[in-house]
């Protein structure tokens, strides 16, 4: 039975036993392995419009070859866009990383900032990447919305919005603060394995009593609709109805 007020506390309780056993999201599993906000920051850069898989694999190319941000610097512009091929918009990226040495250097002193404000004046950050940084590398109070975020929290009709932007300002006078650093991991972790974009698994995800599926097509429906179709396809002038005559 759906509920009139969504239980937030209840559902994340769940997620977090419910996802221990997905994949770990990459810029999570670097900041585990490496400590590094730094390697955190360049691995969130790339991971833009890219799948953990394929971010994963650059991430590794680009720290055997700079694991420094005076090694980053030594790189040519070539040299990293062939570093990050296939890496979505790996031109640009390239770019914002040849960039980035320099600004840090200037305006930083070197170093990695921790404030989402000062994190959004590096080449290639928006507030995503700076909101991702500040809470997976400095263990910060931070919302990170990606279109996962955006996505499932309204899905549950916990916020009302158009736009990840919208949904990071709802979800900072909404969400309680202790959730703030992991909902980001959550979400993620789950939009992948469980509640995916164009087909998510309803029927056996473990929030479907809470859930009120707003605006979801679930894989099952999605999949009776297939084969209804090609069975009118293949019988074009057949009714629809349940008529003999």
């Amino acid at each position: 039975m759906k509920r009139d007020v969504f239980p937030i506390e209840t559902v994340i309780a769940t997620l977090e036993q419910e996802v221990v056993d997905y994949a770990v999201p990459v810029v999570d599993l670097i900041a585990a392995q490496t400590k590094d906000p730094l390697k955190v920051l360049l691995a969130t850069i790339l991971s833009a419009r890219t799948k953990d898989e394929v971010t994963a694999a650059a991430a590794k190319r680009l720290f055997a070859r700079a694991d420094s941000l005076e090694a980053l610097e030594d790189l040519s512009l070539e040299e990293l866009e062939k570093i990050f091929y296939p890496v979505g918009f790996f031109r640009n990226k390239a770019r914002y990383l040849a960039e980035l040495p320099a600004v840090l250097k200037k305006e930083f002193n070197g170093q990695v900032p921790d404030t989402v404000e000062e994190l959004v004046k590096l080449p290639g950050v928006g507030r995503k990447t700076a909101n991702l940084v500040v809470a997976v590398a400095f263990h910060k109070p931070a919302i990170c919305v990606d279109t996962h975020v955006h996505r499932i929290m309204n899905i549950w009709g916990y916020v009302q919005t158009t736009t990840p932007l919208q949904t990071e300002m709802a979800l900072r006078e909404k969400l309680p603060e202790k959730y703030w650093m992991t909902i980001n991991s959550l979400l993620v972790a789950f939009g992948q394995g469980t509640c995916k974009p164009r087909a998510p698994h309803c029927d056996r995800c473990v929030l479907a009593t809470d859930c009120p599926q707003l605006g979801v097509t679930p894989a099952r429906e999605r999949k009776q609709r297939r084969r209804a179709q090609r069975y009118r396809n293949s019988f074009p002038g057949m009714s629809t109805g349940c008529e003999l005559f």
